[in-house]
């Protein structure tokens, strides 16, 4: 009688039904591309943003000084969210990034310039003491099995206050720099490729950008991170090294980081204390928009980079609107939301 009564409405058996699991095939098709490849909702965000701010300002924007000074102004935070990016793929989190990174440059100004050191060998000192500090983290995480938000809190007022303590607040003169130890601020130089004007510090974020992302995808080691990151307890029962694992990427970390302090010395000359405060904030937030999954095992250091860009972008494009900048930290926040909110849409549908 039902079927009888449906074909009289002109409608096959089970048509509805199979209606309804078209679309719902289709949506989980959808959710596991963007399962599978999460960096591309930061891309389509990206390139829908550059085109909005191009059709907008025209030339002023699509100009190669804008578009050149958007990768300036991500360049340190790019760096910074990209080690931020590697602990958070392990279902950890590192509030020490910026304090470490400008620690390390600290280490490196006043190594240099009051001890007297080669600035070859007050770099390095930077870049160990930024190994070290990742180190110390990822050893309490895999060792003593504390949680990575309390670990690095506290490192990062351990080492907010060291960096304070050494250096006296005082900062090092670029004067005085360029005079004594260029090196320092090797990563500040420019060169000029078609027109646009690059520094080296950001063509040390786009070489470590390419470096991770095929570290991370065509290593053991990486696929090992991703495990991790997915189920820690499923991957040591596969035979992952779930400590060594976490000390690394945490050790990298810290690496990463006191590369960065060195590129903040070419980005503004000095060597600053109060340099890169909001670091922290800037580099989970670039991680986040990138669409890297805050519960671990999923993501890419390219989504990092597309999410870093995107916040430039935006902050670039409304300056050059003469919006107010709140309405650059509003639409941040929104942005924010919004990706966590995707995450957590995709990785439902994708079940």
């Amino acid at each position: 009688m039902q079927d009888a009564s449906r074909e009289a409405d002109g409608a096959r058996p089970g048509e509805g039904v199979a209606s309804f699991e078209t679309t719902e095939s289709i949506g989980r098709r959808i959710a596991h591309v963007f399962y599978a490849a999460p960096a591309l909702v930061p891309l389509f965000v990206l390139l829908v943003a550059i085109a909005i701010f191009g059709i907008l300002l025209g030339d002023r924007f699509f100009s190669p000084f804008a578009l050149t000074l958007i990768l300036q102004q991500v360049a340190i935070i790019g760096i910074v969210a990209s080690a931020q990016s590697l602990v958070i793929l392990t279902a950890g989190i590192d509030l020490s990034v910026g304090a470490v990174m400008i620690l390390s440059s600290v280490v490196m100004g006043k190594f240099t310039m009051d001890l007297g050191l080669p600035p070859a060998l007050g770099v390095f000192c930077g870049l160990l003491c930024g190994l070290l500090c990742g180190t110390i983290s990822g050893w309490l995480v895999a060792d003593w099995k504390l949680p990575p938000f309390i670990v690095t809190l506290g490192m990062w007022q351990i080492v907010l206050a060291a960096n304070f303590l050494y250096s006296g607040s005082e900062v090092i003169r670029s004067q005085d720099i360029a005079e004594q130890a260029p090196l320092l601020q090797f990563f500040g130089r420019t060169i000029e490729i078609g027109g646009a004007v690059f520094t080296y510090g950001v063509i040390l974020l786009l070489v470590l950008v390419a470096l991770l992302a095929y570290v991370l995808s065509q290593t053991a080691w990486g696929r090992h991170v991703y495990a991790v990151g997915d189920d820690k307890e499923a991957a040591e029962l596969s035979g992952v090294n779930v400590r060594r694992t976490l000390i690394s990427v945490y050790a990298l970390g810290g690496l990463i980081c006191a590369f960065a302090g060195w590129a903040l010395i070419g980005r503004i000359g000095s060597v600053s204390p109060q340099a890169g405060q909001l670091a922290n904030i800037e580099s989970i937030t670039a991680v986040v928009i990138g669409g890297i999954s805050l519960f671990g095992g999923r993501g890419s250091v390219a989504g990092t980079l597309f999410g870093a860009l995107i916040v430039g972008v935006f902050t670039l494009g409304l300056r050059l609107l003469g919006a107010d900048v709140q309405w650059t930290y509003l639409l941040i926040g929104v942005l924010i939301i919004a990706a966590v909110a995707v995450d957590q849409r995709i990785r439902r549908a994708s079940q």
